[in-house]
Order: C-alpha cells, then sequence, then structure tokens
C-alpha cells in the first residue's frame, strides 16, 4: 500500500545517507586507485530502463579499460572479460562497483531493493526480454534496485541461457507480488552473503 511504499523510500534515503557517510573513505581509495591503474574516469555511465519505463543513467565505478568499455550496456561481462581491468575484477567479484548507485538512490532513480535495470533493448538468449517475456514490462512498477530477491537468491551474471533470464524475471515478479520491508531486508542480507562474500565478478 502507499505507506508500504512510503516507508521503503524513508528507508531507501537514509540507508544511502549513512552508506555514503560510512563508505566515503572506501569510496574515495577505490576511486583514485581506479584513476591510478588505468587511464580514464573513476565512474561509469550507462542508460538504463527505471522507473515506470524512464531512462536514466546508471553509476558505476569503472571496471573495464576505458577503449572497449561498454557504453550502451548491450555486451555482458563474462568470465575471464578481457575488456575487464584487474583491479575491475575485483571490484566485480565483491560487488564493490556497484556502490556509486547509493547516488542513483538519493536521486529517486533507484531503490536500495527491487528488480535490478536493464538497458535498452536488452537480450537473453539472443531475444529481447519483452518478446522472451510477455509481462516483462511490469517489473517497472517499482524503482529499480540496486540489489534484487532475483540476484539474492542467485540469478546473476551473463544471459545467454534463456530459461535462467526467465527465472530472473520469476523471481522479479514474485518480489512484486510479495514486497515488504522484511523481504528487502532478507534481499540485502542474502546479497551480502552471496554475492560479496562469493562473487563471480561477472
Amino acid at each position: 500500500d502507499d505507506l508500504q511504499f512510503a516507508l521503503k523510500r524513508a528507508v531507501d534515503v537514509c540507508g544511502a545517507l549513512l552508506g555514503l557517510a560510512v563508505l566515503a573513505p572506501l569510496l574515495l581509495i577505490i576511486a583514485a586507485t581506479i584513476r591510478l591503474s588505468s587511464p580514464g574516469p573513476a565512474l561509469f555511465r550507462q542508460p538504463r530502463i527505471g522507473f515506470r519505463g524512464r531512462s536514466f543513467e546508471i553509476l558505476k565505478f569503472r571496471t573495464m579499460y576505458s577503449a572497449v568499455g561498454d557504453e550502451a550496456g548491450m555486451k555482458q561481462a563474462c568470465v575471464d572479460d578481457e575488456r575487464v581491468t584487474p583491479l575491475g575484477k575485483f571490484l566485480r567479484e565483491k560487488s564493490l562497483d556497484e556502490l556509486p548507485q547509493l547516488l542513483n538512490v538519493l536521486r529517486g532513480e533507484m531503490s536500495l531493493v527491487g528488480p535490478r535495470p536493464h538497458a535498452p533493448g536488452m537480450k537473453a538468449g539472443g531475444i529481447q526480454y519483452d518478446q522472451l517475456v510477455p509481462y516483462y514490462g511490469l517489473r517497472h512498477q517499482m524503482r529499480p534496485g540496486i540489489t534484487g530477491w532475483a540476484q539474492a537468491n542467485g540469478f546473476r551474471g551473463p544471459t545467454e541461457d534463456a530459461e535462467f533470464a526467465k527465472g530472473r524475471i520469476e523471481h522479479d515478479m514474485a518480489y512484486l507480488q510479495n514486497f515488504s520491508l522484511w523481504l528487502d531486508l532478507r534481499a540485502i542480507l542474502k546479497t551480502c552473503a552471496n554475492e560479496i562474500l562469493g562473487g563471480t565478478g561477472t
């Protein structure tokens, strides 16, 4: 209901502010290390589809060499991707590259938890997502998240496998149907355990 969504937004803002305050030294160290380790900016911007189908620029720490970065987001990173820098591989493995998205949360473009935002025209198994899953657009009824119920349950990484991609969307739908602040907390805790401690870097 409206109260739940208002509380979710309040938690998002407080969580993002707290995260940025606590992590500020780490964020500065990561940004400086990226700049020193390879030519290019510390932050990487990429268009994504967000709340109610609106486009926005997602923020990440740059993990690829600037000359070969995927600005459109159409070519997903894979295991041992030569475009990824050594530092970038570590950042991906620990999900540290996602931390700048706390700024997206503050700007109202994202939430701490929600369906992960996809690039425009994203494909899964060589098929457009909205053709693969007819109700795909329903996931845009909620702000996209830094993490989501799908990612918390292991549905992360390349989507060459159409069935795997469908599973990801099914988890997004389950999240929308069962949304609660308790479910958000569970998603965050599971993400910390599954992705940060044992991430694949893809």
